[in-house]
């Protein structure tokens, strides 16, 4: 199996364990697509991002294989920390588990800002405020 498809364990607790892979996909006629394919207790989910208006998938232009975006946000499907908030969030909403399906972009934005939040330290307190 290549790099780009090999599968990767993700543990969320003790009794709650994921494999999970990444993959770029077309046909049918569709769009582009980046898949965040989920395995667990037998339950297959597919998380799919499909391009489309103002939403990329995979490695256009300057992007990568596992990326997805749109024009505030950015995110690597190839990251486990990311995996794991997508993860988190389908389970908040009562999403997973699920055989099938679920669209990606549904998930997206709140992934996507709970992630640039912790990449974003806190301005020192004796900071002075910017322009």
């Amino acid at each position: 199996m290549n790099d780009k498809r090999r599968r990767r364990t993700l543990v969320v607790d003790e009794s709650t364990t994921y494999v999970w892979t990444v993959r770029h996909r077309h046909g049918d006629g569709r769009p582009c697509q980046e898949v965040l394919t989920l395995h667990r207790d037998g339950v297959r989910t597919h998380i799919v991002f499909q391009a489309g208006e103002g939403r990329y998938v995979g490695s256009v232009a300057y992007g990568h294989s596992g990326g997805v975006g749109d024009r505030h946000h950015h995110l690597n499907l190839n990251r486990p920390g990311v995996v794991r908030a997508l993860v988190d969030e389908a389970v908040n909403r009562e999403l997973l588990p699920l055989e099938g399906e679920l669209n990606g972009w549904e998930l997206f934005t709140t992934v996507a800002l709970s992630q640039s939040a912790g990449a974003t330290p806190e301005v020192p307190p004796d900071c002075p405020q910017g322009p």
